[in-house]
């Protein structure tokens, strides 16, 4: 059951099968989740997360490698059973490499703010995502995270937002579409046009350093980050020009859909789930909102994804713990939690199906006077 966590009890008697996660303000601190992990899973290791780095490193160039020497000269019907196996394989190596950039972000790779920064940017801009434009997006998450306000990345519509169009997607079909854009260009459609973000009273894309998602400090590394997106985009033109423009989606770009599928489904599922609660303005505050996400068990993916899965609410809790004491952090929590940490081990593919079924809009619950701030996943329109 991935990090060992229990799985969310299902009640007849409240929310329709689903048993809530608490909403009420916690009877415990951040400094009383603090005092209870350990003092050692705070330690960043250069060496120890340099060596899941160029592990990572390791198999990717390998299947690299393997792709541009023995795959790409194979004839059909072989190819079409090769070119899956190192999409997959590829995808999952290369989210493990964006999942230790994603760390550098946190300042979660080495004590030396500059090299994780310089990894980070490395990474991400070698897989054409924007390094610094995530990291504050991504920071502004963290902190406003389960705010219908403020939060930055998949904020739920409230069902009073919905429109006509809304009911057909809505339906089984409906479900399907959402899901496949999802998979395929949920990333490209937030960061370019910030889809399922936070609204903001102008456009806001992840490029433009002038975005109202960025303050005037953070402007000159969204420019930075620009620039790196350029040149590593001028140098893949060059392959394509050498080597054509097939081989390189085939090797470099069809990974990266696996990868970015990976990212956002991964991201969505830690944030939907119908026990978890949102808030508006008046109940929110910043623990109640990093308690909103819950643990999944992705299988033998927890490890090849440095248990980005299934030690999320420890990464909300204290995001500045590296991945590897993330287990034994998550394992120190849960008796101060309780029946705030949750954690979920239904088979991904159907757990997608589920929440795109059942968390399909927000509402606060009918009748009730007190913390009616607080919004629960429906489906019922």
């Amino acid at each position: 059951m991935g990090s060992g966590g229990r799985a969310i009890e299902r009640t007849k008697s409240n929310c329709e099968g689903v048993k809530r996660a608490p909403s009420s303000k916690p009877p415990f601190t951040l400094g009383d989740i603090k005092k209870a992990i350990p003092p050692h899973c705070f330690d960043r290791s250069l060496l120890r997360s340099s060596s899941y780095l160029f592990i990572d490193l390791f198999f990717s160039l390998l299947f690299y490698y393997v792709a541009a020497t023995y795959i790409i000269p194979l004839q059909t019907p072989l190819s079409y059973a090769a070119w899956p196996v190192y999409w997959i394989l590829q995808g999952s190596v290369q989210m493990g490499l964006w999942v230790i950039g994603h760390e550098c972000g946190h300042q979660a790779f080495s004590d030396y703010p500059w090299l994780n920064d310089t990894v980070g940017f490395f990474l991400h801009t070698g897989m054409l995502a924007p390094y610094f434009s995530w990291k504050y997006s991504h920071r502004r998450h963290h902190s406003n995270t389960a705010s219908l306000d403020h939060d930055e990345s998949f904020v739920p519509k409230k069902k009073s937002s919905l429109n006509s169009f809304s009911t057909l997607l809505n339906t089984p079909p409906g479900r399907l579409f959402r899901l496949v854009i999802l998979c395929t260009v949920g990333w490209l459609l937030y960061v370019c046009f910030n889809v399922s973000g936070r609204k903001y009273e102008k456009f806001a894309n992840h490029f433009d350093p002038k975005s109202p998602i960025y303050n005037d400090r953070e402007r000159f590394q969204i420019l930075l980050t620009d620039i790196g997106l350029i040149v590593t985009s001028y140098g893949l033109y060059k392959v394509a020009l050498a080597h054509g423009l097939t081989s390189l989606m085939l090797v470099y770009f069809a990974p990266l859909v696996i990868v970015y599928g990976f990212l956002v489904v991964i991201t969505w599922l830690h944030h939907t789930h119908r026990s978890l609660p949102h808030y508006d303005s008046t109940e929110w505050n910043w623990l109640r909102g990093a308690l909103s996400t819950i643990d999944r068990d992705y299988g033998i993916l927890n490890t090849v994804l440095h248990h980005i899965t299934d030690t999320h609410v420890a990464h909300h809790l204290l995001f500045s713990i590296p991945h590897y004491h993330a287990m034994e952090a998550t394992k120190a929590i849960k008796p101060i939690l309780g029946e705030y940490y949750q954690f979920d081990d239904t088979p991904i593919i159907k757990a997608m199906w589920r929440e795109a079924t059942e968390c399909f809009f927000v509402e606060a619950d009918e009748g009730e006077e007190t913390n009616k701030g607080v919004y629960w996943f429906n489906n019922k329109m």
